[in-house]
């Protein structure tokens, strides 16, 4: 009977240990001196890793912007490099402390973590064979055509091309924006739906194979609205967060200059009326 009540114990003993880890919130981490580990996928030029693991593209330079102005310098940080599949669970598994690859605020991952309060507001588009042989400049054109429409599994566009009406059958998910180039030179693909950036990064590594659609042409509601994302247990994190996000998009100058560089401009600083509510409740 002592040495089951000593197990016992030493089971309780190990299961408060853990819960205590996990109940750490990431401001009381950073106050113990870890490093803010940002993760993304490989998406240029939203957010991607340099040859030294540097965080480049144009989300992580308004998170590194942001983080400055609340205190924490670049040294104070690292990169988590992912999946675009991987982002949220590798957050929720502790294996990263902020998603900075470009999400798209939407109803389904409001559900399994926080968001910032928006940083942009970025639509869709088409990438086609050079000249658009078939006429493909939206959902409702690839079924018509019975095209093969590739785009990243965990992306927005999977969402979005069911809910225009592309069956299944018409669909190939594959990993991330490298898996939807090759695809589409490998001609397994006809079409591939992708953000505007995306999809222009992509001609211009084409060598001329493709070209991007008019995203004005795509349906109005898949205009969308991105933020930065964090644990549903880091609300003072993230609170602080947005705080500072106020103060860097009422004096932009900065983050536009240092985001400038992947592509980002004026004409994505987000309207007040789509919030990250909003976008939680309708997108």
């Amino acid at each position: 009977m002592n040495r089951f009540l000593k197990s016992i114990g030493v089971f309780l003993l190990i299961l408060f240990s853990i819960t205590a880890v996990s109940a750490e919130t990431l401001t009381s981490k950073l106050k113990g001196g870890d490093k803010l580990r940002l993760g993304f996928g490989t998406a240029v030029p939203w957010a991607y890793a340099g040859d030294n693991g540097q965080a480049l593209g144009f989300v992580n330079m308004i998170a590194l912007t942001v983080l400055e102005e609340m205190g924490i310098t670049e040294d104070q940080t690292e990169t988590k490099v992912f999946e675009w599949s991987g982002l949220i669970p590798g957050l929720n598994a502790n294996r990263s402390d902020m998603v900075t690859g470009g999400m798209y605020i939407l109803k389904s991952r409001c559900a399994n973590m926080n968001f910032s309060d928006p940083i942009g507001v970025f639509g869709d588009a088409m990438m086609v064979p050079k000249g658009n042989p078939q006429g493909i400049n939206n959902y409702a054109d690839v079924i018509r055509t019975g095209a093969k429409l590739v785009t990243g599994a965990g992306f927005n566009t999977v969402e979005a091309a069911k809910k225009y009406g592309v069956p299944e059958s018409q669909m190939m998910l594959v990993e991330g924006e490298v898996g939807i180039l090759a695809a589409m030179k490998a001609g397994r693909a006809d079409v591939a739906v992708q953000t505007f950036f995306g999809a222009k990064e992509h001609e211009a590594k084409s060598n001329g194979m493709f070209e991007v659609t008019d995203p004005k042409l795509m349906p109005k509601e898949t205009l969308n609205v991105v933020g930065i994302g964090f644990r549903k247990s880091d609300v003072e994190f993230r609170d602080n967060f947005n705080a500072a996000l106020a103060k860097v998009m009422a004096n932009p100058a900065k983050m536009l200059e240092r985001a400038g560089e992947y592509g980002y401009d004026k004409a994505q600083l987000p309207p007040p009326s789509m919030s990250t509510e909003w976008a939680c409740s309708t997108k």
